[in-house]
This record gives structure tokens, C-alpha cells and sequence, in this order.
């Protein structure tokens, strides 16, 4: 059995568990009497133990020596699989609970708050003038079918696993530690990225809002790099306003989002309604001058309007009926926002010839063109209303993220704290918004807007194939023949949905590929369907349409993913190599240490469970879903 060092008890006791020493032999209580029940402590600390307090940090030769087995423990960590229960017992970790205050009509509020914004006053001009022409309204229902399927998967998972860590928790019960440390890496690199594209945009309205030029507004120098030398000082002052809101109280970020997301439907349907009374249907022709493949090349560009709905998963935890809430919240809010797309792009198109759209305020300057200069006003004013609720969510939606990786001790665990006053994660909070501010600080929006979208379809690709390993596969249950005929038929339709979208990028003109490729898919996911019975039925609510629903996303991701350019793959591969040079050095042994102490503690309780088949007894495994440590190997001596 995994023995644990004498200083593992210091470590456990730092993460507020009150029995640990009991448990552990020693008879006392780790932090004082009582039997049950989280310690508060102080989040504002900075002690060494707060950020690495695992014992591969405790010296120099502990890390060595953790070095040295860096081999085995990467491959512990790629075939170790959380469960559910251990996902929710992690909450512990936080040192309190997140208070369960909101309802549906909070979280649709929040789903629509946190996606429309930026994405449809920004780019739709773009895309319509660039690639798409008026076809870009179906740029903008491939984009929201894809985030609809998504949406699905996202809402099954948020139901059953309501934890503050969204894809990450989900992918790491279902697909493993390592795969779930690398997407999260890139969601929350999104996260940062798209916020401060916002924030960017943010002042590029106000400052229409006060009838002057963005660039009256931000401080140029010369000394730095061209495309980072526009100093963007009212970008950062929302930042931190925003950032205030979203540390004091989640409820009450919700009412003022409420307030946002009210005040800004109003202005929609004012552009809707006015700019239709001044539509022109020859403006309708040609329709798609671009062709289909500018329609998906905008559509891949437009998924950056939908970026945001993820947000509202992670706050399962702190939603009061989760089974009910969660689906009511996040499917309705992403029809009404799709829906809400494409009438504005139609009206966009209709208003003028796509070839004289503005690029930088298109709804504002068509006011301008058709004689209602007044009205770019509002729309002015409407699109800061927006952004500000999609900033909101945002910075919600990545504290949570980064909390629940924290609580894992992939990232140090003084970002998991939960204050326990406000209820909410104020160290990963300021973090996070810090990162956002500084980098809209610096950085143009033409810049961050070439790093969005590519990390959001990953993750959802993974998201869905994630769910068919959920509803396909159980440690224990699944037998070695249909467990290989379920990878094998994954493979089939990741490799297919890859092709495919290789072909696409490749071939301007070509056919015959899309003739194979496609049957594949096809067949593929009718043979999962038809030879291999599910494992596990949803407890509370599930996707429909298992498994074609989560396979057509996968596919579509991967189709979008084969329209962005070449540059956003090459600083995607960049940022995924910097994720696993810290992952090697840093978060596998904090998290492989963190794995093994709380395995020990929880004993036959099952707190991990090993992917290949063999390693998990049916004595430990009966009512439970967990390791059994003795036979388990063991690490090899440094």
C-alpha cells in the first residue's frame, strides 16, 4: 500500500479537513474540536504552504527526487480517472461552501449576459463585408448549432457534476487528469484573451457613446512594439470595476447583470424594429457573393459571438435546483441568443450593400447612412451594456474555473480559497481580471481577436467525446471487447470529422474525399449506436439522441477548427508547449501528491479510479468507484 511521509499530515491538515489525524492514527483533531465541518481560514495569505504545500516541495531533494519519477507519474496521471464523488468532495478544499443562491431565470439571464456582447457588434461588419456577404446569417446559425449541440453535452454534465470547474471537471473524470489540464489551460487562455478583446471594444464605444475617436482615448508610445504600444487605460478601469462587482456577492452580480441584460434587449429590438422599417431587399442581393466556403470560414470567426455560455456551467454549484435550473438556463438562453443573431445580421444586410458596412461599428454607422444619425446613440449605448454583462459573467465564469483546477493542486491551492464572507473565490477573481487588465492594456483588438476561438472548439470537441465515454463506458462494468469497440469507433469518428476538415481546408474545388469521409462518420456512429450498450443511464436529465447529438458536435467543432488560419494553430501549439513545461515541473507532482494523500484518507471510499481494466477489485470497487491501493503499483524508489 501507498504509505504516506509523516509530513503528509501537515498537509492535510492544511486543507482544513478536521478528522485527517484522527483517521491517520494520531488522535487528535487536525484543527481543534468538533467532528465535522470546513475551517475558515484567511484567504489573503501568502505563506510558501499556500502555494506549493504539497511534499514534493518540502525540499530540494523531495523535488528531485519527484523529478526523477516524473515518467511514471505522468503516466498515474494520463490513466487515472476522477469520479464524480471525488469531484464533489474536493469542494472541501475551498475551506467554505459557495452559497446556492441562483435559480433558472438567473442562469438564462447569465447565459444571454454572457454572450451577447462584443462578438455581434464587433465582427458581424467583418465577416459580412469580408467573407460572408448577407449569407452571414447562416455563418451565424452554423456557429449557434455548433454551440447549441455543445450546450447539451455541457448541460448533462453541469446536472450530474455540479461543481464550480465546468469542462475541466468533466473532462477530468471522464478523459483523465492530464487531457483535463491541458484544455482548462486553453479555456482559461480564452478567457483572458476574450475579456480583454472586450474590454478593448469597451472603449471603442464609449468613446463613439462621447462622439470622439477610441484613439482619443488611449496613451501611444512610441517606445514599444507596433500593435502593443496603444495604452488603454479605461479598458483597465472597467476591469477593476468589474472585478469589484464579481468579488463582493454572485447574487448580486446577477441582478446587475439582470439590470444589463434587460436594458440591453431593449436596444436590440430597437435596432431590429428600426433598421427593418429602413430595409432594403435589394440590398439582399447577391445573397452569398463569397460562396459556402466564405459562409464557414465567417461561421468559424462568428463562434467568437457564442464564447461565454460555458461560463454559466460552472456555476452549478452554487445554483439552487441544478437538475432543473441548469437545462432551462443554458439550452433556453443559447436559442434566444442564436435567435437574436440572425435577426440582427439580417437587418445588418438589409440596412445596406454589405460592401459598405463599417468594420469597426456597423449597426451605428448604418443608423448614420439611412438619416438616423441619433439613433447610433443608442445602439452605442446598448452595445456597452453588452459587453459590460459579458465582462460580468466572464470574470465569474474564470474564477471558477481556476478554482476547481486549484482544488486539485494542478494550479496552487491559494486560488481555490472561498472567502467566507461573500462566498466567492477572491483570490482566482482579482488573478484572473489582473491577467485580462494587463493584457487590454497593451494589446490591440485586432491582435486578440486572431487568438480567439480555436481553444473554445477544442474544448467542446472534448466535451463531447467525453460524453460518449460517459454513457458508453464504466471502470469495472465494461467489458474489454465492448470498452474496444468503443474506442475504436471513436476513433473512426475523430478521424473521420479530422479528415474531413483537412480536406476542406485544402481543396478549394474538390468532392471525392467528402464521399468517404463522410459515410465513415456516418457508419461509425450508427455502430457505436448499434453495437455497444450503454453503461450508464443520467440520473436527473440527459442528451438526447445519444450518440449522434454528441458525435455531430464533435464533427462540426472539427470542421470549424479546419477553416481558422495557420497563425492561430502555431500560438495555440505555443501555449499548449508553455502548459506542459509548468505541468511537468509543477502541477503533476502537486497533483499526483494530492491524489495520493487523499486516496489514502479516503480508503475504500473511492476517491480515483484507474482507466485500464485489472487495476480496481471488486471488493473495493463494491458501492464505490474507487482505487484499490493494494494493488496498485507502487513508485518506483528514486
Amino acid at each position: 500500500m501507498f504509505s504516506i511521509p509523516k509530513n503528509a499530515l501537515h498537509y492535510l491538515e492544511f486543507e482544513g479537513l478536521r478528522d485527517t489525524q484522527e483517521n491517520m492514527g494520531t488522535g487528535n483533531e487536525a484543527n481543534g474540536g468538533g467532528s465535522s465541518g470546513l475551517t475558515r481560514r484567511r484567504v489573503c495569505t501568502f505563506r510558501k504552504d499556500d502555494f506549493l504545500p504539497e511534499e514534493s516541495f518540502k525540499s530540494w531533494s523531495n523535488y528531485a527526487s519527484a523529478l526523477k519519477q516524473t515518467p511514471y507519474r505522468l503516466v498515474d496521471r494520463i490513466f487515472t480517472r476522477s469520479s464524480v464523488e471525488a469531484e464533489l468532495e474536493v469542494k472541501a478544499r475551498s475551506g467554505n461552501e459557495m452559497k446556492k443562491t441562483l435559480s433558472w431565470w438567473d442562469l438564462m439571464w447569465f447565459g444571454m449576459g454572457a454572450v451577447i456582447g462584443a462578438g455581434i457588434f464587433v465582427l458581424t461588419g467583418l465577416e459580412a463585408r469580408e467573407h460572408a456577404g448577407p449569407a452571414v446569417v447562416l455563418s451565424y446559425a452554423v456557429s449557434g448549432l455548433s454551440a447549441l449541440l455543445s450546450v447539451f453535452c455541457y448541460t448533462e454534465f453541469a446536472v450530474e457534476i455540479p461543481v464550480a470547474g465546468g469542462s475541466f471537471a468533466y473532462l477530468r473524470v471522464e478523459l483523465g487528469d492530464f487531457v483535463a489540464f491541458i484544455a482548462a489551460g486553453n479555456i482559461l487562455l480564452e478567457y483572458v484573451i476574450g475579456g480583454a478583446a472586450v474590454a478593448r471594444s469597451w472603449t471603442s464605444y464609449f468613446a463613439t457613446l462621447c462622439n470622439h475617436d477610441p484613439d482619443d482615448f488611449r496613451i501611444l508610445v512610441h517606445g514599444l512594439t507596433d500593435g502593443y504600444n496603444q495604452l488603454d487605460p479605461i479598458a483597465v478601469g472597467i476591469m477593476i470595476v468589474i472585478c469589484i462587482i464579481a468579488v463582493v456577492s454572485t447574487k448580486g452580480s446577477s441582478r446587475l447583470n439582470y439590470i444589463a441584460s434587460v436594458v440591453h434587449m431593449v436596444v436590440i429590438l430597437f435596432i431590429i424594429i428600426a433598421g427593418l422599417i429602413k430595409a432594403d431587399p435589394k440590398n439582399y442581393t447577391p445573397f452569398a457573393p463569397f460562396g459556402p466556403r466564405g459562409i464557414f470560414k465567417a461561421s468559424a470567426v462568428l463562434f467568437f459571438a457564442y464564447v461565454g455560455f460555458d461560463a454559466v456551467s460552472t456555476m452549478a454549484e452554487e445554483t439552487k435546483n441544478p437538475a432543473r435550473d441548469v437545462p432551462i438556463g443554458l439550452v433556453g438562453s443559447m436559442v434566444i441568443t442564436t435567435t437574436i443573431y440572425c435577426l440582427l445580421a439580417i437587418t445588418l444586410c438589409l440596412m445596406q450593400p454589405y460592401t459598405s458596412i463599417d468594420v469597426n461599428a456597423p449597426f451605428s454607422r448604418a443608423f448614420e447612412m439611412v438619416g438616423w444619425s441619433w439613433a447610433q446613440y443608442v445602439v452605442a449605448a446598448g452595445a456597452l451594456k453588452g459587453m459590460t454583462s459579458v465582462l460580468l459573467v466572464s470574470a465569474v465564469g474564470q474564477a471558477r474555473y481556476l478554482t476547481h483546477i486549484a482544488r486539485t493542486h494542478m494550479m496552487p491551492p491559494w486560488f481555490a480559497k472561498v472567502d467566507h464572507k461573500t462566498g466567492t473565490p477572491i483570490n482566482a477573481t482579482i488573478v484572473m481580471l489582473a491577467a485580462t487588465a494587463v493584457i487590454a492594456f497593451f494589446t490591440k483588438l485586432d491582435i486578440l481577436s486572431e487568438l480567439l476561438s480555436i481553444s473554445t472548439l477544442f474544448i467542446f470537441m472534448l466535451v463531447a467525446l467525453a460524453l460518449l465515454v460517459r454513457r458508453y463506458y464504466v471502470s469495472g462494468e465494461t467489458t474489454p471487447e465492448n470498452r474496444n469497440k468503443l474506442i475504436a469507433f471513436l476513433a473512426l469518428i475523430v478521424g473521420s470529422s479530422i479528415a474531413t476538415s483537412a480536406y476542406w481546408g485544402i481543396s478549394k474545388t474538390g468532392w471525392i474525399a467528402y464521399c468517404i469521409t463522410v459515410p465513415i462518420w456516418i457508419l461509425s456512429t450508427a455502430g457505436l449506436w448499434f453495437f455497444v450498450p450503454p453503461a450508464r443511464t443520467p440520473k436527473l436529465w440527459g442528451v438526447p439522441l445519444v450518440p449522434w447529438l454528441p458525435s455531430a458536435s464533435i464533427a462540426i467543432n472539427i470542421f470549424l477548427l479546419g477553416s481558422i488560419d495557420k497563425h492561430s494553430f502555431e500560438r495555440f501549439a505555443a501555449w499548449t508547449a508553455f502548459l506542459l513545461v509548468y505541468y511537468f515541473f509543477f502541477g503533476l507532482h502537486a497533483s499526483y501528491d494530492t491524489a495520493k494523500a487523499f486516496g489514502v484518507k479516503a480508503g475504500q471510499e473511492g476517491m480515483y479510479r484507474k482507466v485500464e481494466e485489472g487495476q480496481v477489485s471488486s471488493a473495493a470497487i463494491s458501492g464505490f468507484d474507487g482505487v484499490d491501493t493494494r494493488n496498485a503499483p507502487s513508485a518506483p524508489a528514486p
